[in-house]
Protein backbone atom coordinates (compact mmCIF):
# COMPACT_ATOMS: atom_id res chain seq x y z
CA UNK A 1 0.00 0.00 0.00
CA UNK A 2 2.85 2.38 0.91
CA UNK A 3 4.49 1.60 -2.43
CA UNK A 4 1.40 2.75 -4.35
CA UNK A 5 1.18 5.96 -2.27
CA UNK A 6 4.82 6.80 -3.06
CA UNK A 7 4.28 6.04 -6.72
CA UNK A 8 1.16 8.23 -6.74
CA UNK A 9 3.02 11.13 -5.07
CA UNK A 10 5.89 10.89 -7.55
CA UNK A 11 3.40 10.88 -10.43
CA UNK A 12 1.64 13.97 -9.04
CA UNK A 13 4.95 15.81 -8.64
CA UNK A 14 5.93 14.83 -12.17
CA UNK A 15 2.62 16.16 -13.52
CA UNK A 16 3.04 19.45 -11.59
CA UNK A 17 6.54 19.95 -13.02
CA UNK A 18 5.23 19.24 -16.54
CA UNK A 19 2.49 21.84 -16.08
CA UNK A 20 4.89 24.54 -14.84
CA UNK A 21 7.21 23.82 -17.77
CA UNK A 22 4.48 24.71 -20.24
CA UNK A 23 3.14 27.81 -18.48
CA UNK A 24 3.32 31.00 -20.56
CA UNK A 25 4.00 33.00 -17.37
CA UNK A 26 7.29 32.94 -15.51
CA UNK A 27 7.10 31.08 -12.20
CA UNK A 28 9.47 31.28 -9.23
CA UNK A 29 9.00 29.52 -5.88
CA UNK A 30 10.89 30.45 -2.69
CA UNK A 31 10.87 28.29 0.42
CA UNK A 32 10.36 29.45 4.02
CA UNK A 33 14.03 30.52 4.15
CA UNK A 34 13.53 32.68 1.03
CA UNK A 35 15.70 30.39 -1.10
CA UNK A 36 14.74 29.70 -4.71
CA UNK A 37 13.42 26.15 -5.14
CA UNK A 38 11.74 26.35 -8.55
CA UNK A 39 12.25 28.33 -11.74
CA UNK A 40 10.24 27.33 -14.80
CA UNK A 41 11.56 27.63 -18.40
CA UNK A 42 9.54 30.79 -19.09
CA UNK A 43 11.15 32.51 -16.08
CA UNK A 44 14.57 31.37 -17.27
CA UNK A 45 13.90 33.05 -20.62
CA UNK A 46 12.48 36.29 -19.14
CA UNK A 47 15.36 36.74 -16.69
CA UNK A 48 18.05 35.21 -18.93
CA UNK A 49 19.36 32.85 -16.24
CA UNK A 50 19.87 29.10 -16.08
CA UNK A 51 18.02 27.12 -13.43
CA UNK A 52 21.22 25.35 -12.34
CA UNK A 53 22.95 28.66 -11.54
CA UNK A 54 20.25 30.12 -9.32
CA UNK A 55 18.44 27.25 -7.56
CA UNK A 56 19.15 27.18 -3.84
CA UNK A 57 20.23 30.83 -3.71
CA UNK A 58 18.56 33.29 -1.35
CA UNK A 59 16.52 36.21 -2.66
CA UNK A 60 19.33 38.64 -1.79
CA UNK A 61 21.96 36.52 -3.53
CA UNK A 62 19.90 36.72 -6.72
CA UNK A 63 20.50 40.49 -6.83
CA UNK A 64 23.90 39.71 -8.37
CA UNK A 65 22.16 38.62 -11.59
CA UNK A 66 21.47 41.69 -13.75
CA UNK A 67 17.98 40.74 -14.91
CA UNK A 68 16.87 39.50 -11.47
CA UNK A 69 18.14 42.59 -9.63
CA UNK A 70 15.00 44.73 -10.34
CA UNK A 71 12.79 41.87 -9.07
CA UNK A 72 14.82 41.58 -5.86
CA UNK A 73 14.56 45.35 -5.31
CA UNK A 74 10.79 45.15 -5.74
CA UNK A 75 10.20 42.10 -3.52
CA UNK A 76 12.73 42.94 -0.78
CA UNK A 77 14.68 40.53 1.39
CA UNK A 78 11.54 39.21 3.09
CA UNK A 79 9.59 38.90 -0.20
CA UNK A 80 6.60 41.19 0.21
CA UNK A 81 3.19 39.96 -1.01
CA UNK A 82 1.87 42.02 -3.92
CA UNK A 83 -0.66 41.81 -6.71
CA UNK A 84 -0.21 42.80 -10.35
CA UNK A 85 2.63 45.26 -9.77
CA UNK A 86 4.39 46.58 -12.88
CA UNK A 87 8.15 46.09 -13.11
CA UNK A 88 10.38 47.25 -15.98
CA UNK A 89 13.24 44.80 -16.44
CA UNK A 90 14.73 46.59 -19.44
CA UNK A 91 13.59 49.02 -22.14
CA UNK A 92 11.53 46.47 -24.09
CA UNK A 93 10.48 44.17 -21.25
CA UNK A 94 7.80 45.06 -18.69
CA UNK A 95 6.45 42.42 -16.33
CA UNK A 96 3.45 42.26 -14.06
CA UNK A 97 4.48 40.71 -10.73
CA UNK A 98 2.22 38.84 -8.30
CA UNK A 99 3.74 37.50 -5.07
CA UNK A 100 1.60 35.11 -3.02
CA UNK A 101 2.61 33.43 0.25
CA UNK A 102 1.58 29.77 0.56
CA UNK A 103 0.81 28.79 4.16
CA UNK A 104 0.08 25.58 6.02
CA UNK A 105 -1.38 25.67 9.55
CA UNK A 106 -0.85 29.43 9.59
CA UNK A 107 2.88 29.17 8.75
CA UNK A 108 4.41 30.23 5.44
CA UNK A 109 6.03 27.29 3.70
CA UNK A 110 6.58 28.79 0.24
CA UNK A 111 6.16 32.02 -1.71
CA UNK A 112 4.92 31.86 -5.29
CA UNK A 113 6.04 34.58 -7.71
CA UNK A 114 4.16 34.82 -11.02
CA UNK A 115 5.60 37.08 -13.72
CA UNK A 116 3.37 38.01 -16.66
CA UNK A 117 4.83 39.75 -19.70
CA UNK A 118 2.76 42.89 -20.43
CA UNK A 119 5.24 44.55 -22.80
CA UNK A 120 2.89 44.33 -25.80
CA UNK A 121 -0.06 45.78 -23.86
CA UNK A 122 2.04 48.67 -22.51
CA UNK A 123 3.42 49.41 -25.98
CA UNK A 124 -0.12 49.38 -27.38
CA UNK A 125 -1.29 51.74 -24.61
CA UNK A 126 1.64 54.04 -25.33
CA UNK A 127 0.82 54.14 -29.04
CA UNK A 128 -2.85 54.91 -28.29
CA UNK A 129 -1.86 57.68 -25.89
CA UNK A 130 0.53 59.18 -28.44
CA UNK A 131 -2.18 59.06 -31.12
CA UNK A 132 -4.71 60.77 -28.82
CA UNK A 133 -2.14 63.44 -27.92
CA UNK A 134 -1.29 64.08 -31.58
CA UNK A 135 -4.95 64.18 -32.65
CA UNK A 136 -5.93 66.48 -29.77
CA UNK A 137 -3.06 68.89 -30.52
CA UNK A 138 -4.04 68.95 -34.18
CA UNK A 139 -7.65 69.74 -33.25
CA UNK A 140 -6.76 72.45 -30.73
CA UNK A 141 -5.59 75.05 -33.30
CA UNK A 142 -8.54 74.87 -35.75
CA UNK A 143 -11.18 74.78 -33.01
CA UNK A 144 -9.60 77.82 -31.34
CA UNK A 145 -9.61 79.57 -34.71
CA UNK A 146 -13.28 78.71 -35.26
CA UNK A 147 -14.14 80.07 -31.81
CA UNK A 148 -12.33 83.33 -32.52
CA UNK A 149 -14.02 83.72 -35.93
CA UNK A 150 -17.52 82.93 -34.64
CA UNK A 151 -17.02 85.25 -31.67
CA UNK A 152 -16.10 88.08 -34.03
CA UNK A 153 -19.19 87.51 -36.16
CA UNK A 154 -21.51 87.27 -33.14
CA UNK A 155 -20.27 90.49 -31.53
CA UNK A 156 -21.01 92.44 -34.71
CA UNK A 157 -17.41 93.04 -35.84
CA UNK A 158 -18.34 92.03 -39.40
CA UNK A 159 -21.78 93.61 -39.60
CA UNK A 160 -25.19 93.24 -38.03
CA UNK A 161 -26.92 89.86 -37.87
CA UNK A 162 -30.60 89.13 -37.84
CA UNK A 163 -32.08 86.98 -35.05
CA UNK A 164 -32.14 83.80 -37.12
CA UNK A 165 -28.46 84.19 -38.05
CA UNK A 166 -27.53 84.90 -34.42
CA UNK A 167 -29.38 81.79 -33.23
CA UNK A 168 -27.62 79.49 -35.71
CA UNK A 169 -24.17 80.95 -35.07
CA UNK A 170 -24.67 80.82 -31.28
CA UNK A 171 -25.44 77.11 -31.54
CA UNK A 172 -22.32 76.62 -33.67
CA UNK A 173 -20.25 78.58 -31.12
CA UNK A 174 -21.51 76.42 -28.22
CA UNK A 175 -20.95 73.19 -30.16
CA UNK A 176 -17.39 74.26 -30.97
CA UNK A 177 -16.86 75.00 -27.26
CA UNK A 178 -17.84 71.41 -26.46
CA UNK A 179 -15.24 70.13 -28.94
CA UNK A 180 -12.60 72.36 -27.30
CA UNK A 181 -13.58 70.95 -23.90
CA UNK A 182 -13.27 67.37 -25.22
CA UNK A 183 -9.84 68.15 -26.69
CA UNK A 184 -8.72 69.59 -23.35
CA UNK A 185 -9.98 66.49 -21.49
CA UNK A 186 -8.21 64.14 -23.93
CA UNK A 187 -4.94 66.02 -23.48
CA UNK A 188 -5.35 65.83 -19.69
CA UNK A 189 -5.92 62.06 -19.90
CA UNK A 190 -2.88 61.65 -22.16
CA UNK A 191 -0.71 63.57 -19.67
CA UNK A 192 -1.98 61.40 -16.82
CA UNK A 193 -1.16 58.19 -18.68
CA UNK A 194 2.28 59.49 -19.61
CA UNK A 195 2.92 60.21 -15.92
CA UNK A 196 3.46 63.94 -16.52
CA UNK A 197 0.81 65.94 -14.79
CA UNK A 198 1.62 68.34 -11.94
CA UNK A 199 3.68 71.11 -13.50
CA UNK A 200 3.46 74.22 -11.33
CA UNK A 201 3.27 73.60 -7.59
CA UNK A 202 2.96 76.77 -5.52
CA UNK A 203 2.04 77.67 -1.94
CA UNK A 204 -1.54 78.92 -2.18
CA UNK A 205 -4.97 79.03 -0.54
CA UNK A 206 -7.31 76.20 -1.45
CA UNK A 207 -10.19 78.43 -0.33
CA UNK A 208 -9.26 80.92 -3.07
CA UNK A 209 -9.18 78.10 -5.63
CA UNK A 210 -12.73 77.05 -4.69
CA UNK A 211 -13.93 80.67 -4.72
CA UNK A 212 -12.51 81.16 -8.23
CA UNK A 213 -14.40 78.10 -9.50
CA UNK A 214 -17.62 79.24 -7.80
CA UNK A 215 -17.31 82.67 -9.40
CA UNK A 216 -16.82 81.09 -12.84
CA UNK A 217 -20.05 79.11 -12.38
CA UNK A 218 -22.08 82.04 -11.03
CA UNK A 219 -24.30 82.34 -14.11
CA UNK A 220 -25.23 78.63 -14.19
CA UNK A 221 -26.05 78.74 -10.47
CA UNK A 222 -28.28 81.79 -10.98
CA UNK A 223 -30.00 80.26 -14.03
CA UNK A 224 -31.06 77.21 -11.97
CA UNK A 225 -31.84 79.29 -8.85
CA UNK A 226 -29.59 77.02 -6.78
CA UNK A 227 -28.86 77.75 -3.13
CA UNK A 228 -25.07 77.35 -2.80
CA UNK A 229 -23.42 77.61 0.62
CA UNK A 230 -19.67 77.70 1.18
CA UNK A 231 -18.87 76.90 4.81
CA UNK A 232 -15.17 77.10 5.69
CA UNK A 233 -12.68 77.17 8.49
CA UNK A 234 -9.40 79.07 8.32
CA UNK A 235 -6.98 76.77 6.53
CA UNK A 236 -3.29 77.50 5.99
CA UNK A 237 -1.78 77.76 2.54
CA UNK A 238 -0.61 74.48 1.03
CA UNK A 239 1.33 73.34 -2.03
CA UNK A 240 -0.99 72.94 -5.02
CA UNK A 241 -0.98 73.03 -8.78
CA UNK A 242 -3.63 75.77 -9.00
CA UNK A 243 -4.64 75.12 -12.62
CA UNK A 244 -5.07 71.40 -12.04
CA UNK A 245 -6.90 71.83 -8.74
CA UNK A 246 -9.33 74.26 -10.40
CA UNK A 247 -10.10 71.46 -12.88
CA UNK A 248 -10.95 69.16 -9.92
CA UNK A 249 -13.48 71.51 -8.33
CA UNK A 250 -14.85 72.60 -11.71
CA UNK A 251 -15.60 68.98 -12.63
CA UNK A 252 -17.15 68.10 -9.25
CA UNK A 253 -19.15 71.34 -9.00
CA UNK A 254 -20.32 71.10 -12.63
CA UNK A 255 -21.81 67.67 -11.87
CA UNK A 256 -23.53 69.02 -8.75
CA UNK A 257 -24.99 71.98 -10.69
CA UNK A 258 -25.97 69.96 -13.76
CA UNK A 259 -27.70 67.12 -11.91
CA UNK A 260 -29.44 69.11 -9.19
CA UNK A 261 -32.96 70.26 -9.99
CA UNK A 262 -33.88 73.95 -10.24
CA UNK A 263 -34.13 75.46 -6.77
CA UNK A 264 -31.95 72.72 -5.25
CA UNK A 265 -29.14 73.09 -2.74
CA UNK A 266 -25.37 72.61 -2.84
CA UNK A 267 -23.23 72.81 0.31
CA UNK A 268 -19.45 73.10 0.12
CA UNK A 269 -17.48 72.71 3.36
CA UNK A 270 -13.77 73.23 3.91
CA UNK A 271 -12.03 72.28 7.14
CA UNK A 272 -8.68 71.22 8.51
CA UNK A 273 -8.05 67.80 10.06
CA UNK A 274 -5.26 68.60 12.49
CA UNK A 275 -4.41 65.04 13.49
CA UNK A 276 -4.09 63.78 9.89
CA UNK A 277 -2.42 67.04 8.69
CA UNK A 278 -4.78 67.41 5.77
CA UNK A 279 -7.57 69.64 4.54
CA UNK A 280 -10.94 68.11 3.77
CA UNK A 281 -13.52 69.38 1.29
CA UNK A 282 -17.09 68.10 0.98
CA UNK A 283 -19.41 69.00 -1.91
CA UNK A 284 -22.96 67.90 -1.16
CA UNK A 285 -25.98 68.20 -3.44
CA UNK A 286 -29.59 66.99 -3.35
CA UNK A 287 -29.63 65.99 -7.01
CA UNK A 288 -30.46 62.79 -8.86
CA UNK A 289 -27.73 60.67 -7.21
CA UNK A 290 -25.91 57.64 -8.62
CA UNK A 291 -27.47 54.15 -8.92
CA UNK A 292 -25.87 51.79 -6.40
CA UNK A 293 -25.00 49.14 -9.01
CA UNK A 294 -22.95 51.71 -10.97
CA UNK A 295 -21.08 53.35 -8.13
CA UNK A 296 -17.89 51.30 -8.42
CA UNK A 297 -17.33 52.71 -11.94
CA UNK A 298 -17.73 56.40 -11.14
CA UNK A 299 -14.00 57.28 -11.34
CA UNK A 300 -13.28 55.25 -14.48
CA UNK A 301 -12.76 56.69 -17.95
CA UNK A 302 -15.86 57.55 -20.01
CA UNK A 303 -18.32 56.56 -17.27
CA UNK A 304 -21.71 58.28 -17.28
CA UNK A 305 -24.55 57.05 -15.09
CA UNK A 306 -27.62 55.56 -16.78
CA UNK A 307 -29.90 58.03 -15.00
CA UNK A 308 -27.58 60.90 -15.98
CA UNK A 309 -27.84 59.98 -19.67
CA UNK A 310 -31.59 60.40 -19.48
CA UNK A 311 -31.25 63.90 -17.99
CA UNK A 312 -28.29 65.19 -20.02
CA UNK A 313 -26.86 63.50 -23.12
CA UNK A 314 -23.80 65.77 -23.19
CA UNK A 315 -20.51 65.18 -21.37
CA UNK A 316 -17.33 63.17 -21.99
CA UNK A 317 -17.37 60.98 -18.87
CA UNK A 318 -13.74 61.95 -18.24
CA UNK A 319 -14.15 64.64 -15.57
CA UNK A 320 -14.08 62.49 -12.44
CA UNK A 321 -11.35 60.22 -13.82
CA UNK A 322 -9.16 63.29 -14.38
CA UNK A 323 -10.10 64.75 -10.98
CA UNK A 324 -9.20 61.55 -9.13
CA UNK A 325 -5.76 61.45 -10.75
CA UNK A 326 -5.07 65.11 -9.94
CA UNK A 327 -6.05 64.59 -6.31
CA UNK A 328 -3.94 61.43 -5.99
CA UNK A 329 -0.98 63.20 -7.64
CA UNK A 330 -1.21 65.72 -4.77
CA UNK A 331 -1.14 62.78 -2.33
CA UNK A 332 -4.84 63.13 -1.56
CA UNK A 333 -7.94 60.94 -1.69
CA UNK A 334 -11.42 61.24 -3.19
CA UNK A 335 -14.55 59.21 -2.52
CA UNK A 336 -18.30 59.76 -2.44
CA UNK A 337 -21.61 58.76 -0.90
CA UNK A 338 -24.74 58.73 -3.01
CA UNK A 339 -28.34 57.59 -3.08
CA UNK A 340 -30.42 57.68 -6.21
CA UNK A 341 -32.95 60.57 -6.18
CA UNK A 342 -31.49 61.85 -2.87
CA UNK A 343 -28.16 63.36 -3.87
CA UNK A 344 -24.41 62.90 -3.73
CA UNK A 345 -21.62 64.02 -1.42
CA UNK A 346 -18.10 64.05 -2.82
CA UNK A 347 -15.27 64.03 -0.25
CA UNK A 348 -11.76 65.26 -1.08
CA UNK A 349 -8.71 65.30 1.21
CA UNK A 350 -5.43 67.02 0.38
CA UNK A 351 -2.37 66.61 2.62
CA UNK A 352 -0.89 69.77 4.12
CA UNK A 353 2.44 70.16 2.34
CA UNK A 354 4.18 73.51 2.54
CA UNK A 355 7.40 72.79 0.64
CA UNK A 356 8.07 71.36 -2.80
CA UNK A 357 10.43 68.76 -1.34
CA UNK A 358 7.55 67.08 0.53
CA UNK A 359 6.20 65.85 -2.81
CA UNK A 360 9.41 64.00 -3.62
CA UNK A 361 8.82 61.44 -0.85
CA UNK A 362 5.47 60.26 -2.20
CA UNK A 363 3.75 59.67 -5.52
CA UNK A 364 4.69 62.57 -7.76
CA UNK A 365 4.01 63.17 -11.44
Amino acid sequence: MMFFQKKKTKLANSNNIAITNYLTDGLLVFNSENKLTLLNPRAEMLFEVLEGRVLGKSILELARFERLSPLVSLLGGEIKPMEKTELQIKENLILEITSTPIARDGERINTLIVTHDITREKLSDKMKTEFVTLAAHQLRTPTSGIKWSLGGVLDGSYGELNESQKEILTKAYKTNDKVIELVRDLLDVAQIEEGKYLRNLVLTSIEDVIKTVLESRKQEIMNKKLNVEFQREDVQKIMLDIEKMEIVFKNILDNAIRYTSTGGKIIITLNRKEKEREVEIHIKDNGIGIPEYEQDRVFTKFFRGSNVMRVDTEGTGLGLYISRNIIEAHGGRVWFESKEKQGTTVHVTIPIKERFGEFLTGKFY
